[in-house]
């Protein structure tokens, strides 16, 4: 399917697009605080800047854009036009995110990936499952305690 916008129009789109402080890291990180974990915010470690960094556990979160990162959901599929540009700039993506990685676990340090198609209120119980047994804690975390703002912005449709 062809753009429907022109290629200035596409271009300021993609610049608007936010990096930091997205619905998605601030729900994860509502999660991670209701759970009593104390975390830092896009902290360096080593040559990566992770979403969620909790230095105690030697634990990180990142809080990837299905887009983005290229996930394999509908939500990371790419654009027909341009589409080699689009091809290349999602492979170095991912290259980058894997060596990432393994500069992590190499130096002893676990991490875990949420993606954006994750969030969802369906959803939640799963998630909230997932971080836990990430964390290697008990479940302490009832089902709407989300942070008010966070839930009402879930209940209002917002698309993530």
């Amino acid at each position: 399917m062809p753009d429907i916008f022109t290629k200035e129009k596409r271009s300021s789109v993609m610049r608007a697009v936010k990096h930091k402080d997205t619905l998605p890291e601030l729900i994860i990180q509502s999660l991670v605080r209701d759970m009593g974990i104390d975390y830092e915010r896009e902290d360096y470690v080593f040559n990566t800047k992770p979403d969620i960094v909790i230095h105690d556990l030697k634990k990180v979160f990142f809080i990837n854009g299905c887009f983005w990162h290229g996930h394999t959901c509908r939500k990371g599929k790419l654009p027909e036009t341009n589409k080699e540009y689009w091809e290349n700039k999602i492979t170095k993506t991912r290259k980058r995110d894997r060596n990432n990685y393994k500069e992590l676990k190499s130096n002893g340090w676990n991490y875990l990936v949420i993606w954006e198609c994750e969030i969802k209120k369906k959803k939640l119980d799963l998630l909230i499952n997932k971080i836990e047994r990430f964390l290697e804690i008990n479940p302490r975390i009832q089902k709407g305690y989300l942070n008010k703002e966070i839930k009402s912005k879930l209940q209002e449709g917002n698309k993530l």
